[in-house]
């Protein structure tokens, strides 16, 4: 089998959704897609102006950016209040960490060199220890009694706040924007229904929000346990481990994570081995049956 071979494959990308049908159909996919969220800014930018007005008092000594999109909407938000200039001088008065090459970008157009800038996969685990391994050999590194704030992105992470604060930071939480359910649901809505009936071969997770919000839909029309029960047949591929990790919350095992964690590499890698998958699967599901 060569690539996909005309395998019915699910993107539930929204921003990127063309890019990503593309990418599937040159890989010999037939691309299925239904976009499961939408970024919108918050409501109130509170906490992010509060926020602002702390660290141009000079009130935090570490500030962790978790994203670019996250980066360049503080910018935003902080410029309706304060004066560019004074915010950049302020961040580079304390330490900046970037989780991966997003917002070393973001930063980067603004003139803030990270610190810290966390290896791949870029996930919470990785940037605690890349914190771990900074505070060995600098004390102006170091957590303990540092006041830190963290910039969210959606869906906030307890296990990074919580290892902050084991660590003995003070931490802040600025949420700068959050994800929400597309405005049309109806693709969500039919693709479940295939996934449940059977009539897809493959699951592309790119965020572990997706996750969140096809179980979401799936639970709202009663689909549930019959989407979990498709996924387990179809193969599943997971961006990398904080979205594999929501899966596995849910039951689900993802059958592959990309080399690295880029949607080029997860089309490429699953299309090679979505053969083999779908064939171990199925004997796996005959031999069980």
């Amino acid at each position: 089998m060569s690539g996909f071979a005309g395998l019915r494959v699910l993107t539930l990308e929204s921003r990127r959704a063309p890019e990503l049908a593309k990418l599937i159909s040159t890989y010999g996919g037939e691309p299925i897609v239904a976009p499961a969220m939408r970024e919108v800014p918050l409501e109130s930018n509170r906490e992010a102006l509060s926020f602002a007005a702390a660290l141009l008092a000079g009130e935090f000594d570490m500030v962790i950016f978790l994203t670019g999109v996250g980066a360049r909407s503080i910018l935003s938000v902080v410029e309706t209040a304060y004066k560019r200039h004074d915010y950049i001088a302020s961040l580079q008065r304390v330490k900046v960490v970037a989780r991966g090459p997003k917002p070393v970008a973001a930063l980067g157009e603004i003139g803030i060199t990270p610190a810290i800038t966390v290896p791949e996969p870029n996930t919470w685990r990785e940037l605690l220890r890349a914190l771990d391994d900074a505070g060995k050999t600098s004390e102006e590194l170091g957590l303990q009694g540092a006041r830190v704030a963290v910039q969210e992105y959606g869906v906030s992470n307890p296990e990074l706040l919580a290892g902050l604060r084991e660590r003995g930071a003070q931490v802040t939480r600025v949420p700068v924007y959050q994800w929400a359910l597309p405005h049309d649901l109806s693709p969500l809505r039919a693709a479940i229904t295939a996934i449940a009936e059977g009539a897809v071969d493959v699951v592309l997770f790119t965020t572990a929000v997706q996750a969140i919000h096809l179980f979401q839909v799936a639970a709202e029309i009663k689909l549930e346990e019959p989407v979990r029960n498709g996924l387990k047949r179809a193969i599943v591929a997971s961006i990398g481990p904080t979205t594999s990790e929501e899966l596995e919350r849910r039951g689900i095992r993802p059958d592959l994570e990309p080399s690295h964690p880029k949607m080029g590499f997860l089309v490429k890698e699953t299309s090679e081995r979505a053969g083999e998958l779908l064939h171990r699967k199925k004997e796996g599901i005959t031999s069980a049956g």
